[in-house]
Formats: C-alpha cells, sequence, structure tokens
C-alpha cells in the first residue's frame, strides 16, 4: 500500500512538527508527517510530572547508553538517554529550559564552513517561533525576543524562593544577571538568571502543542500517522545519482506500508533515530552496515560519529527551608496523586466519605492547588524544579563561548528516580536513604555541567533489524580537557553555594560514604581534586543533549541535504557542527523553523511568512 505526498517528514519532534506544520501552511502541498509515537498523555501539560515521562515506553525510547570512561556507580555501567516517542518528541518530556545557546557558537558554525548559519543568520529563526512573555523577574533584551510566536516562552510563576536565591548566590560569587538569550550573553563571566522556559500560562509549550495541536492537525493537506515507525528511505539510482523516493514504514498492526514523496524526504528523529534510519538505508561506513547484513548504498563514513552530549554531575545538599519536600509536590497534583498504593487517600474516592480530619484536609488542599493550576497556570507544580541556571566560561575553552553551565534543581528526587531514572543504587550513594530521600526531606541537587565538551562518542547499529537499539557509544571522558573542564565547574558550583544568602540554609555537600573513605574526606571539609574527580567518573549523567551525529560539513551541506543523495534531508540536532553551549532544544526547534524555509524556497511552496523574505512561489 502506497501513497504519494510532495514532503514525507519522519518524526513529530522538536524539529519535524515545526517542519510538518510550515510546509503545510500552503493548502496546495500536501504533507505526510510519521512519528512512531502517540498524541501526548495528560500529564505532558503539566511541567512537574517530567519524570513519570522519562522511562515510559509509551512517550520514551528507552534508551541506554555505554557512557565510556565514566558510570562507574550507575547501574551496569549503563546511562540512560531518554529520548521522546510521542508528538512533540523530546520537547515534550525535556525540563523546558529554552536556552538558544551563546551567539558565539553560531558564529563558530559558520566559519567552519556552515555558510548561513551565523548567530545573525539564526537569530531570527528563533523569533520567529518565540511567543515570549514578559517577566520583571529577569532581565531581558528585548530586540532579542518576539513577542507573539507560536511557542510559549515564559518564566514559571511563583518563582520558587529556592530558585530565586540561586540567581542571587552565583550573582554574589561573580555571575552577573542577564538575559543568557539576549545579542549578547557577556564575557567570560557570565550571566545567570531564572530559566526562560518552554510553557505558556504554567503549562508545556511542546512543538506539538505549540505547532500541530488544533488548526495545523486539522488542515487536509498534512496527514499525521501515529503508531508509525519507519524502517528505512527508499532510494533509487546509482551511485553518484542517488535519490530518495519515500519511505517504508510499519504501523502498530504490523503492517509495512509505502509513502512516496514527489518532492523530498525529511528525516527528523533526533541525534540518534536520524542517523540509525541513514544506516539502515545504506548510507553510512562500509564496512560497519556490512558487518551486520546492510548493503551499502552510499558509503559515508561519518554518519553516527562526532556524537556529542552534555554530561553534569549533581552536587547533594541537604537544604532545609529551601528545598522542596515531596510531600508538598504530591499535594499540587491534585487529589489522585494522593490515592492508594502511593499515597494516604483510599483508591477509590468513594471511599473518602469518612477520611479523618487531617485527610480530609490534604484532599482539599490538592482540589485548590490541581483547580489553580488548571485556570490560573500558576503553582507549584507549574515549576519542573529545574528553575535557574548560570553560564560562564572557566578560561579552558574556547574564547568565542562559554563552556560551563551550573542549574539548579529544587528537590532531592526519591529513592525510586535515583534508582530508575538515574541508574543509581541509593543506598549506595547516602549513608541513609530512607532519611536522605523521604518524602518530607528538603534537600537540592546543584549541577555542575560542561557545555563544550571535546569528546567525541558515536552510534553504530548492532543489527539490520529496525526493532533492535542501536549502540550508542557515549565516550564521555573521552578527551582528558573534558575532565579538566568538570573540575573546574564543580569548583564554581561550591563556590556558588558558599555566597547563599546569609538567612537561608545549605548543609554541607553530601559525598557518597565509600567515596568519604576512599578519600579520607569529612563533612563539611573542602573536597579534593581526585576526590570531585571520582565523584565524576561514578555519577556524572546525561543531560540527554546528543547532537552532531549527521553534523553540516560531514553528513549534510548547509541546506542539510545528505550528501551523495537527492531529496533528502536531515533537519534536528544531528545536524549541529558543534553542540550548543546550553540546553539544545530551542536549537533544534531553530533547525526546524529554517529548514522549513530552505524547503519552501527549493520547492516554491507558499508560507504564512518568510524571515528573508517571501520568495517568488505559488500564488
Amino acid at each position: 500500500m502506497s501513497e504519494t505526498f510532495d514532503f514525507v517528514v519522519v518524526g513529530a519532534g522538536s524539529a519535524g512538527a515545526i517542519i510538518a506544520a510550515r510546509l503545510s501552511e500552503d493548502p496546495a502541498c500536501r504533507v505526510l508527517l510519521l512519528e512512531a509515537g502517540e498524541r501526548p498523555p495528560a500529564a505532558e501539560l503539566v511541567p512537574a510530572a517530567v519524570a513519570s515521562l522519562q522511562l515510559n515506553p509509551q512517550t520514551d525510547w528507552m534508551y541506554t547508553a555505554d557512557a565510556g570512561k565514566c558510570g562507574l556507580g550507575l547501574r551496569d555501567g549503563r546511562m540512560m538517554m531518554p529520548r521522546g516517542k510521542m508528538l512533540g518528541g523530546s520537547s515534550g518530556i525535556n525540563y523546558m529550559a529554552y536556552v538558544r545557546g551563546h551567539p558565539g557558537d553560531f558564529d563558530a558554525w559558520e566559519k567552519g564552513g556552515a555558510t548561513g548559519w551565523s548567530y545573525r543568520d539564526v537569530l531570527p529563526y528563533f523569533k520567529k517561533s518565540e511567543g515570549f512573555a514578559p517577566s520583571d523577574d529577569i532581565v531581558v533584551d528585548g530586540p532579542a525576543h518576539n513577542l507573539d510566536g507560536p511557542l510559549g516562552v515564559s518564566v514559571r510563576a511563583p518563582v520558587l524562593p529556592g530558585a530565586r536565591e540561586f540567581v542571587d548566590a552565583a550573582a554574589a560569587a561573580g555571575i552577573p544577571k542577564g538575559d543568557y538569550n539576549g545579542r549578547d550573553r557577556g564575557g567570560p563571566a557570565g550571566v545567570v538568571s531564572l530559566f526562560q522556559t518552554s510553557t505558556r500560562a504554567g503549562k508545556r509549550s511542546s512543538t506539538f502543542h505549540a505547532f500541530l495541536e488544533g488548526k495545523a492537525e486539522r488542515r487536509t493537506n498534512l496527514t499525521i500517522v501515529t503508531g508509525a515507525h519507519v524502517t528505512r528511505v527508499l532510494l533509487t539510482g546509482a551511485p553518484g545519482h542517488m535519490a530518495a523516493t519515500g519511505v517504508e514504514y510499519r504501523i502498530a498492526s504490523g503492517d509495512t506500508r509505502t509513502a512516496l514523496a514527489g518532492k523530498e524526504v525529511v528525516l527528523s528523529g533526533g541525534a540518534i533515530g536520524s542517523p540509525q534510519l541513514l544506516l539502515l538505508s545504506g548510507i553510512g561506513p562500509r564496512a560497519e552496515l556490512e558487518a551486520v547484513g546492510v548493503t551499502c548504498r552510499v558509503d559515508a563514513p561519518h554518519v553516527g560519529k562526532h556524537l556529542k552530549d552534555h554530561l553534569h554531575v549533581g552536587l547533594f545538599f541537604p537544604a532545609p527551608g529551601v528545598g522542596v519536600p515531596l510531600t508538598e509536590l504530591g499535594l499540587s497534583f491534585g487529589p489522585d496523586a494522593l490515592r492508594a498504593p502511593a499515597g494516604p487517600l483510599p483508591a477509590d474516592p468513594k471511599d473518602d466519605a469518612n477520611l479523618p480530619p487531617e485527610l480530609q484536609a490534604a484532599k482539599q488542599e490538592a482540589e485548590r492547588r490541581i483547580t489553580e493550576w488548571a485556570t490560573t497556570g500558576s503553582g507549584l507544580i507549574s515549576s519542573s524544579l529545574y528553575d535557574a541556571g548560570a553560564w560562564f566560561s572557566t578560561g579552558l575553552g574556547d574564547p568565542h563561548t562559554h563552556d560551563a553551565q551550573i542549574g539548579f534543581f529544587a528537590c532531592g528526587y526519591n529513592a525510586d528516580l535515583w534508582s530508575g531514572c538515574l541508574r543509581v543504587d541509593p543506598g549506595q550513594y547516602f549513608d541513609d536513604a530512607s532519611r536522605r530521600l523521604a518524602v518530607d526531606a528538603q534537600s537540592v541537587l546543584v549541577l555542575a555541567n560542561p557545555v563544550q565538551p571535546h569528546s567525541e562518542g558515536e552510534v553504530v547499529l548492532e543489527s539490520a533489524n529496525p526493532d533492535d537499539h542501536p549502540a550508542i557509544r557515549m565516550n564521555y571522558f573521552g578527551d582528558p580537557h573534558d575532565m579538566k573542564v568538570m573540575l573546574a565547574v564543580l569548583r564554581r558550583v561550591l563556590d556558588v553555594v558558599a555566597h547563599w544568602p546569609a538567612h537561608r540554609t545549605i548543609g554541607p555537600l553530601l559525598v557518597p560514604p565509600f567515596l568519604a573513605r576512599k578519600h579520607g574526606h569529612i563533612e563539611g571539609a573542602v573536597p579534593s581534586d581526585a576526590l570531585l574527580e571520582d565523584l565524576a567518573l561514578h555519577y556524572a549523567w546525561t543531560v540527554y543533549h546528543p547532537t552532531t551525529t549527521c553534523r553540516i560539513g560531514s553528513v549534510v551541506d548547509p541546506q542539510l541535504r545528505v550528501l551523495g543523495v537527492g531529496k533528502l534531508r536531515v533537519a534536528d540536532a544531528s545536524v549541529m557542527p558543534n553542540v550548543v553551549s546550553g540546553n539544545t532544544n530551542a536549537a533544534s526547534m531553530m533547525i526546524g523553523e529554517k529548514a522549513a524555509e530552505m524547503l519552501a524556497a527549493a520547492h516554491g511552496v507558499k508560507l504564512a511568512a518568510f524571515v528573508g523574505g517571501q520568495p517568488a512561489g505559488r500564488a
């Protein structure tokens, strides 16, 4: 069974949803959007519910990765690698930090050969998406923002006191307050701020909600197929004259279908999915493809290579009066979150009639909070608890950008999340996990995050079976430069915490007991470099920002066309020539906006608006 469209877009994530929505603005243009997942669940709209979406096979691809030289303290030495599997993709499972990257990142892309990708070139595409809600809680560079784009960008309300205190502490430690998405991110000293987040009125603004839901998905010229697992790109022609004609995909019933593209196929499967699909289609390193039984159609040695990601170490601090206890968070999710077996309320609401006064009061408060959030967008669950960040230069990296980020997370998690999401045994990490991670415990994580790593990993096929996950080899700390930067960022975290406002309490750094014994560390003492390095080798975690596996100049040209294959483009985080210095979702959405205009300009598609002015096309 096959059908022909003008464009076939594979993956409805941070870039793909935008591409399909924009191209379908022209009613004469027929677009097919294929997504392996389904519509997002109701919980996806709730910022504080983010952890429930990760490691859920309904919304997450459930990848794990070889961590390279770190991950010594992780279960089986494997690191989680969450990737969104639903309409909206990873924009639906991330922590919603909207960070464009340092302007110098994009200027470096262009200097490296990515013509048309300088900061001056990409800024209009960031602005095209953005519907920014100004806030008195942050410094705002007005001309860098747009108020009426489809993507909600805002500061969460109310601001958590701990997040505001982190900003004050970082400022006291010498990191100036400012707009990290501004046209000038500052010099080596950097910038600190509450996060601008991809939210609108306290609810997640994924690319599904911003670009597809409602008007776009009802267009007769846009076909969206969920539960569609694309297994290969269809190719025709001899080497040197190869072109994509469409894709083969499998639906939930197991039936295989074919979709043909009259103009182009666009892969937007992300830094893991897009190279995997190229490899399955015979586009990749010849020897590797033949080793797993895939016929090489185009020998492309860089497909799946040069993988870069951000890695952070979460320093755990007891923080009475600062950290958010899980009891508070549970109340904010409404009464259903308090029901058995996990909570104190009866599993069946019909049994609430005879609740004791304290449980009746808890139920009423939970009802009030969830109603407040649903109607006004305010309340604790409007926050993912990851609400502030700082960026700066360690002096060890390239002078064109910031090589370090610190994030503030206002909760210490619980044992299930440490074990499941982080793959860490709480009994090994904590002296008394039941006390440290109790539902009423108040603690924080301050995250040390080098953002310009030198180490490169790879995505490699394990087999020719599209149902098998590829091997994801992160090679963290493969380059010794990255550990030097990590130590510098960890030291800066300790400095920021030391400048915490005096009227609030942050306890001493918690060091896993076995590492404390190994390094002779006494609680409250300044940790040695050897201890901090060991902590990073054991308990560094991905920020799940994989990029650069189909990078411009190696796999695609600056127009995102796959080298050696006609009518085929890649548009997602995989095409970044280098990872940006900050959370990658905003840059992925910018790539989607820019790719849509490239495609429209090449094929005479009439968009509602072009950043560079409307080219000649169909009326």
